[in-house]
């Protein structure tokens, strides 16, 4: 059954998505049936996959709103082992549209539960906030990966996330854990950079991932090409960087 890890943080501009693509598809490189699931209106997952969102016909606001199944959703990539359910602006409805429609009920986790069995990984793309889509994403995931830049407001940010992840817990999802803390955009020649991660090493230490990901043109230009790093990229430091976090993750989880 597969594990779900959702990759969050309601700061943009984090990396959170280009992490998610990027591990998603070093660990389906290395032989793991990954799903990819973006839950993000903007869909910057799937076109970070190559996919044109003007020619996809079942998305994940279509699972949500029933009007498919999961399995009718999900597109295999031209990527090894790497599938996605896509996402577009649509999804933006979603927030308003969910607590009527499931009347209850977590059909977002229904929905999963019929795929489960045919992945070995489930990563959740989410949007940039604490909304809806968020919650629900972390109310069905095993653990949460939390990419953040190397400044004091996401510092900020870290503490809002970390209580709403204590109430989910509480609420809908007991056995949600904080799977990492993957620094992105990483300078360490940057003195408030070396700030940063001294305050996260003193609260959370055993949460950081051991290899931050750095600041490379590679890995800014991959999406533009509609492909991960470790195909665009593949022997550069940042498909490297990626490869040492999904080892990280795949040990932690």
């Amino acid at each position: 059954m597969a594990k779900i890890v959702s990759f969050s943080n309601q700061k943009g501009g984090v990396g959170k998505t280009t992490s998610c693509v990027n591990i998603s598809a070093q660990i389906a490189n290395k032989g793991k049936k990954v799903l990819m699931i973006d839950m993000d209106p903007q869909g910057n997952a799937t076109s970070g996959l190559g996919l044109q969102k003007s020619k996809i016909k079942n998305t994940i606001y279509d699972v949500i709103i029933g009007r498919c199944s999961a399995e009718e959703a999900i597109i295999k990539t031209k990527f090894r082992n790497l599938s996605v359910i896509p996402a577009n602006i649509e999804l933006a409805g979603a927030e308003v549209e969910l607590p009527e429609l499931e009347g209850g009920t977590n059909f977002t986790k229904i929905a999963l539960d019929s795929i489960k069995d045919d992945f070995d990984y489930i990563f959740i793309d989410c949007p940039p906030s604490l909304g809806m889509l968020t919650v629900k994403a972390l109310s069905i995931s095993d653990g949460i990966v939390v990419p953040m830049q190397c400044e004091f407001y996401s510092l900020e940010g870290m503490s809002q996330l970390l209580n709403t992840v204590k109430k989910i817990k509480t609420m809908y999802n007991p056995g949600l854990q904080i799977v990492g803390i993957l620094l992105t955009m990483y300078n360490g020649r940057l003195t408030l950079t070396n700030q940063v991660v001294a305050e996260l090493k003193k609260y959370y230490a055993d949460k950081l991932f051991k290899v931050p990901i750095s600041r490379t043109v590679r890995i800014s230009e991959a999406p533009g090409y509609g492909e991960p790093i470790c195909y665009h990229d593949p022997y550069g430091k940042g498909s490297l960087e990626y490869a040492a976090v999904a080892k990280e993750l795949m040990m932690r989880i």
